[in-house]
């Protein structure tokens, strides 16, 4: 893959400027999840690898989510679970890593695909190698004032902050000019826990209003 043929990622996910990432115990854990984020206004969210049973899960969560949420499948290391990812209708790949022959499938896949890093020099070479963004982890780290500091050698560099990013973070982050957040646990709280789902959606919702670009902006 090449800067060229570079991927975007989907266009709810940009304009919603938000992933919630879930990472469960069991994948029969996510569709109350993702029906709840859904009706709050959540448009993308990142289902972990690291949650077992996620690719099997994916085509039924596909047909009956699809419609309302992007789905992208994360913690990918594995250049064959990112073929079925995409076989199996992923909308895009999070990996935490970066590493040329996740590149290549993805490539080969035609999908869009957002790779981990925290240097300069791993974040520069997602970018240079067609990511649509790259994926700064553990953001929490570093903070928003980074991303200017990316910007100077690297000036069109699309950033998604991930790990630690509360609805304060993913506010200056958004500020900074970050393409999105990617938030896990500030968001879903204990909902995978068997906690209140009434007050997962209200700190989606909050969330959501804090990171939904207005229309023209």
């Amino acid at each position: 893959m090449n800067a060229a043929s570079r991927p975007a990622l989907p266009e709810r996910t940009a304009a919603a400027r938000l992933i919630v990432v879930i990472r469960g115990e069991r994948a029969d854990q996510y569709a109350p999840v993702l029906e709840t984020l859904a009706g709050a206004g959540i448009r993308s969210v990142e289902l972990t690898l690291s949650t077992p049973g996620t690719l099997e899960e994916l085509p039924v969560l596909l047909e009956r989510f699809g419609d309302r949420l992007d789905i992208g499948i994360g913690t990918v290391t594995d250049p064959a679970d990112l073929r079925i990812a995409a076989e199996r209708g992923a909308h895009y790949i999070v990996t935490p890593i970066t590493r040329t022959d996740l590149f290549d499938a993805a490539a080969e896949a035609g999908i869009a695909i957002v790779p981990g890093g925290l240097t300069p020099s791993e974040l520069h070479a997602g970018w240079a190698a067609g990511a649509a963004a790259v994926k700064v982890f553990p953001a929490s780290v570093v903070g928003p004032g980074y991303l200017k500091d990316l910007r100077g050698p690297f000036p069109g560099i699309r950033v998604v902050p991930s790990g630690g990013v509360d609805l304060e973070a993913a506010r200056t982050w958004l500020q900074a000019g970050a393409e999105a957040v990617s938030v896990g646990g500030p968001l879903l709280g204990d909902a995978l826990r068997g906690g209140s789902l009434e007050a997962l959606a209200e700190r989606a919702a909050q969330f959501v209003g804090v990171t939904t670009r207005e229309a023209g902006a």
